[in-house]
């Protein structure tokens, strides 16, 4: 008896554009290949990371069109013609690099896993919510998941941004 002839679906790859960081990507990528996968494997961009592929975690979390978004969840030919910015971008980033530094003040960081999303999300909430109370910044991580430090650290440093930014606002006025 000979084994059962296995049949698997043609698999097809598409030339796609993408505007990843301000730079041109001409990919050819299996058309069901995640942005998440795309930037990681054939842009060489490992800040985003993929942790439960349901877009539940919050660690492949990136900015399209100046707005966080999952990257695990949809094809990357869904993005082309769309400006995707991965953590890598924001090197030379006023935000960020506040951010980097209040996480590391207040501890808000251990394994690392969630830091790239974390810090994606913590961007988005200091530049859109200003004002942010201490619920609100929980309500707005809710969405991200980090089994290593129970938050009080990312909040705290998300405050501290806060406050530091006010104060800035403060003495310019």
């Amino acid at each position: 008896m000979s084994a059962p002839e296995l049949i698997f679906p043609e698999v097809h790859a598409t030339r796609i554009d993408l505007d990843v960081n301000g730079r041109h990507y001409a990919l050819e990528l299996e058309d069901r290949t995640h942005l998440a996968d795309a930037l990681r494997d054939h842009c060489g961009l490992t800040a985003t990371h993929i942790g439960c592929e349901h877009g539940v975690c919050g660690a492949c979390t990136v900015e399209v069109d100046g707005m966080p978004q999952r990257s695990c969840l949809q094809s990357a030919v869904r993005f082309v013609g769309k400006r995707v910015r991965t953590l890598e971008a924001f090197d030379d980033d006023a935000v960020m690099a506040q951010l980097r530094a209040a996480f590391t003040a207040e501890h808000a960081l251990q394994c690392g896993y969630c830091t790239p999303g974390m810090l994606m999300t913590a961007r988005d909430i200091v530049l859109r919510l200003p004002d942010a109370d201490e619920a609100r910044i929980q309500e707005e991580l809710a969405g991200n998941l980090c089994r290593c430090t129970g938050y009080i650290g990312i909040v705290r440093a998300i405050q501290r941004v806060l406050r530091e930014r006010r104060a800035q606002s403060e003495l310019a006025a």
